[in-house]
């Protein structure tokens, strides 16, 4: 049995985070059935719409989404995720990542970030790297795992069923403590434990009926 602090399943963008973030914690350790750089994230290419400069606004950006969402969309997760916005894209640009910019040399000798406008905005807001965004977010948080000492990778491991108490023969509680994992290359099944198991697998599309994810 392999025993960690924290188990993430998933090594796209949201377990990466994740796995940065609670490694000063604990030990970390990162599952995924391939290798660690094969995730949807890294194919992903438009960019990350945020607020960055001064004549756009929090305000002018939550409208924006609210209108393109044609009433579909929570206001108040919209106001939370556009508020957000711009310290997570501080913490990408902190790690490493380099996003794309222009011609234009900010007053402290600068170049400011290309931005780009897609449908929807009514401003110049998207982030990016040339076209291959999601590549350069891998790149990043990627050389950020391979710094940090607690966090260890198993690559061409696949978690196929969750350990709850339950399953361990507790009626009264139940709550996670780990993941049997298989090991792809061997075959064999594996015992991971840990307080703390974050499911970052992706496939959130799925939870509508419909969906063109």
């Amino acid at each position: 049995m392999r025993e960690f602090d924290y188990i993430v399943v998933g090594s796209g963008i949201a377990g990466l985070t994740f796995a940065l973030k609670v490694a000063p914690h604990g030990r970390v350790a990162i599952v995924t059935k391939k290798s660690l750089s094969e995730a949807n994230t890294y194919y992903a290419q438009g960019g990350i719409a945020a607020v960055t400069k001064p004549t756009d606004s929090l305000d002018l950006h939550v409208a924006d989404t609210l209108r393109a969402g044609a009433g579909l969309c929570r206001e108040s997760v919209v106001q939370a995720i556009v508020e957000e916005g711009p310290a997570r894209v501080q913490e990408l640009i902190d790690l490493g990542m380099e996003f794309t910019r222009d011609d234009t040399i900010s007053p402290d000798g600068e170049r400011f970030y290309s931005l780009g406008k897609e449908g929807g905005h009514s401003k110049s807001r998207v982030l990016h790297a040339k076209d291959a965004t999601g590549r350069e977010v891998m790149r990043a948080l990627l050389a950020a795992i391979e710094r940090a000492p607690n966090i260890s990778v198993f690559e061409d491991h696949m978690a196929i069923d969750l350990i709850t108490l339950r399953k361990l023969g507790h009626e009264r509680d139940n709550c996670c403590v780990g993941a049997y994992v298989l090991n792809r290359v061997t075959g064999d099944v594996e015992t991971f434990a840990a307080p703390t198991t974050m499911l970052a697998t992706g496939g959130c599309g799925k939870v509508y009926l419909y969906t063109t994810n």
